[in-house]
C-alpha cells in the first residue's frame, strides 16, 4: 500500500528566520504525535535548506529543494546544483513546478536533465505536471500530461522510477483559489497511473505517489484525499501556515 505523503512547497516566501519558526511548530506537532500516517516533507528556498534539515526530526519530516541546476557544475552565476542540495542534507527537489515551466521558460528536456541529476545525486526528484485552462478547455489536458511524464520522466529505467513522486498540479487551480472537483483530479491521477503501469508495469505503477497539487486546504483535503489514486497533496498557499498545514496533515 503506497504511503500517503503531504508535501509543502513554500515558493519564494518566508526569511529564514520566519521559516524556520514554521518549520519548528510543524517539527513540534510531528515529534509529539505517533499517529501520524502521512510522509511529511518541507520544499523551502535555498536559503533555507541547511537550517531546517538541522532544525527538523529528519525521522519524522524530510526536506526538499524547490529547484536545481540542469548542469552538474561550472560557471553558472546564481544556478544551485543537484549536489549542492545533496551536501545541505536534503534529500528531495521539487522539478518541473509549472512556475518553473510558465516564469522560466523549462521545457520537458530541461526538466529531463534535471531529473537525471536528482537521480545521479541520490536525491528523490518530486515530478511535477499539468495543464492550463485552455489546455483543458480544449480537451487536450490527458495529451498535455502524458506528453510531460513521457518526456521527463518516463526515460527511467524501472529501478529510477521508482525513486520518482509525481505531482499532478492543474494549473489552472494554483493559487487561483480554484479546485478541481475530486472527481477530475482522482480521473488525471487514475490516468498517470494507467501510462505508467503501461509504461513499466501494474506493480511498479501501484508503487508510485501521485500528489495532487491545486490548492489544497484543511476544508477540501478530506475529499480529495479519499480518492483511490490520490496519494496526498503538494500544498502551495496552506503549507505557509502551520496550523493550516497541520490540519492537512491530520486529514491523511
Amino acid at each position: 500500500m503506497r504511503k500517503k505523503i503531504i508535501a509543502g512547497n513554500w515558493k519564494m516566501n518566508t526569511c529564514l528566520k520566519k521559516g524556520q519558526e514554521l518549520a519548528e511548530k510543524i517539527n513540534l506537532y510531528a515529534k509529539s504525535n505517533t499517529n501520524i500516517y502521512a510522509g511529511i516533507i518541507l520544499g523551502v528556498p535555498f536559503t533555507h535548506l541547511y537550517k531546517i534539515v538541522n532544525t527538523v526530526d529528519l525521522t519524522k519530516i524530510s526536506v526538499a529543494a524547490q529547484n536545481c541546476a540542469s548542469e552538474e557544475s561550472g560557471a553558472y552565476t546564481g544556478e544551485v546544483s543537484a549536489g549542492m542540495i545533496k551536501s545541505t542534507g536534503a534529500n528531495y527537489i521539487i522539478i518541473g513546478h509549472s512556475e518553473r515551466r510558465q516564469f522560466f521558460s523549462e521545457t520537458d528536456e530541461i526538466i529531463a536533465k534535471k531529473i537525471n541529476l536528482c537521480i545521479k545525486n541520490e536525491l528523490f526528484p518530486i515530478f511535477c505536471c499539468g495543464e492550463s485552462l485552455q489546455e483543458r478547455n480544449e480537451s487536450k489536458h490527458f495529451e498535455v500530461v502524458e506528453k510531460q511524464i513521457n518526456t521527463g520522466i518516463f526515460h527511467l529505467d524501472k529501478f529510477n522510477i521508482e525513486q520518482v513522486i509525481i505531482a499532478y498540479e492543474p494549473v489552472w487551480a494554483i493559487g487561483t483559489g480554484v479546485n478541481a472537483s475530486p472527481g477530475q483530479a482522482q480521473e488525471m491521477h487514475e490516468y498517470i497511473r494507467k501510462i505508467t503501469s503501461e509504461k513499466y508495469s501494474k506493480a511498479i505503477a501501484d508503487k508510485i505517489p501521485v500528489l495532487y497539487g491545486g490548492s489544497v486546504k484543511p476544508d477540501n483535503a478530506g475529499e480529495l484525499f479519499k480518492q483511490p489514486d490520490i496519494d496526498g497533496g503538494l500544498i502551495g498557499g496552506a503549507s505557509l501556515k502551520a496550523d493550516d498545514f497541520i490540519e492537512i496533515i491530520k486529514v491523511v
